[in-house]
């Protein structure tokens, strides 16, 4: 069965799920956060990635914004057991993020 690339690990695919679900502002944080994560494991787009990223018909929720589209490329191109570390710290910010929401 084809699964989407964030469906692979649980993990990964609930941090995607609940970053839909969240405000913009709060989605700019967490595509922020994996960005930096990303980097610090060693991955660097080149800008012509990003650029090709958007010659095809944007198809996916996250591809109608530049910062999430790039943020989800940089996770994307990580190790599967580096993506669920980060997926991890995501749904962490999340949960933070909603707490401060509501007080």
């Amino acid at each position: 069965m084809y699964k989407r690339w964030y469906d692979i690990d649980p993990t990964v695919s609930l941090a995607v799920s609940l970053m839909r679900n969240a405000n913009i502002d709060t989605q700019y944080k967490c595509a922020e956060l994996i960005v930096k994560e990303s980097k610090e494991h060693g991955v660097d787009l080149s800008d012509n990635i990003l650029t090709d990223a958007f010659t095809y018909v944007l198809r996916r929720w996250y591809d109608t914004d530049q910062k999430m589209a790039e943020s989800f490329e940089y996770l994307k191109s990580l190790p599967i057991d580096v993506q669920k570390e980060i997926a991890l710290k995501v749904i962490n910010l999340l949960q933070i993020e909603e707490v401060q929401g509501q007080g």
